[in-house]
């Protein structure tokens, strides 16, 4: 079976491959990267580089055909909000040219290449005013240029697995956290900085008030639905084909009194509340909880509380 990671140089990209190279999904897998650029000593596996904005490249690609394509390549949050022109290029019409590329492939194998594709979308496709919790039908109404990109590209995602191009999903991740290395530029890359940054004895921004909550998964649960994505039956979905992922929903306070337990006061001390009104405003219109009974159901598993969230960064982050 063949594996490939569109963005497979980020981060959740290099958590899934290693992932898959140390517990495989398939004895005879093989697992292919494709991004702009690799992490010294990243996981093992062949490393693409290009554009997936490239046309031609991404034809190769699909000529490769394989049998799951995991894509995680996107402008983030914050940076799709700063560069409109290039959000909608990047998020939307790459998109687009990627699903005709292996449509291509498909109907030129005569239907005898079916692949399944796993999207990574974003709980940035909701809008406020919100319930308590976000049930599996709650309607889309995203108030961010990176929240509308997505939610259109899970739109076309799902009528071309309607259409039986491919077999596939969106799945809808938390905001993963804590993110180990540098802040991207994600609105929500604070999350991660107020608790990494502490961690590793160096002083971190709050730019939004500390009653604000969110909703949060692990890199490594990130991974696992990745993961459960790629192999598990989808068919009991028929054409509602996109899923909010499980997580754990507190606010800021709660997650400086996770580190304050795990780190104590000399790390949370290192927090230093700089209010951003270009983040607030942002923030203000993400979800803030879930209950994603049609995830769980599947078998889809997240982090029980933030304080496992900060141990798992410590255990496998930290130090790396």
């Amino acid at each position: 079976m063949k594996f490939l990671i569109i963005g497979g140089g980020g981060m959740v990209g290099q958590k899934l491959a290693f992932s898959l190279s140390r517990q495989p999904l398939q004895t005879d897998q093989t697992v292919s990267m494709f991004d702009l650029q690799f992490p010294k000593n990243g996981a093992p596996g062949e490393h693409i580089k290009g554009n997936v904005t490239d046309g031609n490249v991404i034809a190769k690609l699909a000529a490769m055909r394989p049998d799951i394509i995991f894509h995680l390549a996107c402008i983030p949050s914050g940076g799709a909000e700063a560069d409109f022109d290039l959000g909608w290029d990047v998020n939307v019409a790459a998109f687009r040219r990627f699903l005709e590329a292996f449509r291509a492939e498909v109907e030129a194998s005569e239907n005898s290449y079916h692949p399944r594709i796993i999207f990574t979308s974003s709980i940035a496709v909701f809008g406020a005013p919100f319930p308590d919790a976000i049930g599996d039908d709650f309607f889309q109404s995203p108030q961010t240029s990176y929240g509308a990109q997505k939610a259109i590209s899970e739109f076309m995602l799902s009528d071309y697995i309607r259409k039986g191009f491919f077999d596939g999903l969106s799945i809808r991740l938390p905001t993963i956290c804590v993110r180990p290395g540098k802040p991207n530029s994600a609105a929500s890359s604070f999350f991660s900085g107020i608790i990494r940054e502490p961690l590793n004895g160096v002083e971190a921004a709050l730019p939004v008030p500390a009653s604000v909550r969110h909703w949060h998964a692990s890199p490594r649960s990130a991974a696992g639905f990745l993961r459960h994505a790629a192999t598990t039956d989808l068919s009991p979905l028929g054409n509602r084909r996109a899923l909010n992922m499980p997580g754990v929903s507190c606010t800021v306070e709660e997650q400086i009194e996770a580190l304050r337990q795990v780190a104590g006061q000399s790390a949370v001390d290192l927090i230093r509340h700089k209010p951003n009104d270009a983040i607030i405003k942002i923030v203000d219109g993400w979800p803030r909880n879930f209950d994603p009974l049609r995830a769980l159901s599947m078998g889809f598993e997240a982090d029980k509380d933030f304080r496992s969230i900060i141990e798992t960064y410590i255990s496998e982050d930290m130090n790396a």
